[in-house]
């Protein structure tokens, strides 16, 4: 899964050919957190898309978070990122 722990968040950090692939991933990503109803921090600089994930109303990382971050990985392979 290839993601690290930060401040009791898991984050990864994404990146692309350029700015519009990078939107196509967190286009992709809104769509799979609306589903689950889990919404992530998505940061964006030109092809870097950095994400956060923890669940906020307790402050920790759930198992929510870890299905939300297997479904990104999954969105990544799709995209074809750099």
């Amino acid at each position: 899964m290839n993601w690290s722990t930060k401040d009791n968040h898991l984050y990864k950090s994404f990146q692309f050919k350029d700015f519009k692939q990078s939107l196509h991933f967190i286009n992709k990503i809104g769509s799979i957190s609306e589903e689950l109803n889990h919404h992530p921090k998505i940061t964006n600089l030109y092809n870097t898309v950095e994400i956060e994930l923890w669940t906020h109303t307790i402050n920790q990382i759930t198992d929510l978070d870890h299905k939300l971050a297997s479904k990104i990985d999954k969105i990544q392979i799709q995209t074809q990122p750099l």
